[in-house]
């Protein structure tokens, strides 16, 4: 079940200033959004009727009474369930145990919203393209590199020929020898990131299936795209960007890793069985 403030703060960085206006809005106070006519949240947003209906529209529903019903079924599902409210701020005197809780929280309902909205029929697309790929390439940098690391490097263990690319030069070279038994999977919280887009799009002109993985579906990225798979982080004080998205990322990739074992299963667990034998030995003994 897709939660509607995920979905505004997906679209949110493309929308029209008015438009982003009554999101910012939204996000900000969904309790009393849920809680006013669309007369009161269009005086508020300094807006007329007919520009917040188009609003409502934009995002997929039929009208405002339907975003008053989402918000409310969404502050329900949350109160129901007892949480440390999101991490907002830190200061210099905040207590350990206090960051400790913060984040938890916060990666928790990350998680949580990014597990409500993801499209699963994408993910089992996105599946099979991996299982029959030829091979598959990844793109990312930064922060985002270091989870596409852990699922390249796990494909690799069981069998799926595959490759990482945190280098845009290596990386558009690969995508120009890509063909329609090929995939690519770019990675990418923001999906503006040039040096993912550019190789992404190369490989999906080349003809291979192209996966994004991204928080924002209407990015350039997404547009690479013949597959989009999204995440619901916020940016946080000190965890921006993909830093704040990496535990999200990591339970989407996690859904393909596990999709792409189960339809291999007996070729995998024979390769990761005879790989945890060949790395037994250097695991010192206990003392």
């Amino acid at each position: 079940m897709s939660t509607i403030l995920a979905t505004i703060r997906g679209v949110e960085p493309t929308l029209t200033a008015t438009h982003r206006r009554i999101a910012e809005t939204i996000l900000a106070e969904p309790a009393a959004v849920a809680a006013s006519t669309i007369g009161e949240l269009a005086e508020r947003c300094g807006t007329s009727l007919t520009t917040v209906t188009r609003f409502c529209r934009e995002l997929g529903l039929t009208g405002y009474p339907e975003l008053r019903l989402a918000l409310a079924a969404e502050l329900g599902r949350n109160d129901a369930v007892p949480r440390e409210h999101g991490l907002i701020a830190f200061s210099p005197d905040d207590p350990a145990s206090l960051v400790l809780r913060s984040l938890l929280a916060s990666d928790l309902r990350a998680m949580e919203e990014t597990a409500a909205q993801l499209d699963l029929e994408a993910v089992d697309r996105a599946v099979s393209a991996l299982v029959r790929a030829r091979f598959i390439d990844f793109f990312a940098v930064a922060g985002s590199a270091g989870v596409a690391m852990d699922l390249h490097l796990r494909l690799h263990a069981v069998g799926r020929p595959c490759a990482l690319w945190t280098d845009v030069h290596s990386a558009v070279c690969s995508a120009n020898a890509r063909d329609d038994r090929d995939v690519a999977v770019g990675i990418s919280h923001s999906g503006t990131t040039a040096e993912v887009v550019e190789p992404l799009t190369i490989a999906r002109e080349r003809g291979a299936t192209t996966v994004a993985v991204t928080n924002f579906p209407r990015s350039p990225l997404a547009e690479a795209a013949d597959i989009v798979l999204t995440t619901a982080a916020q940016d946080t004080p000190f965890r921006a960007g993909g830093v704040a998205a990496r535990h999200t990322q990591m339970l989407v990739l996690d859904c393909l890793y596990i999709g792409v074992v189960q339809r291999t299963h007996e070729t995998s667990d024979q390769l990761l069985t005879a790989a945890t034998a060949a790395v037994a030995k250097h695991r010192l003994p206990p003392r």
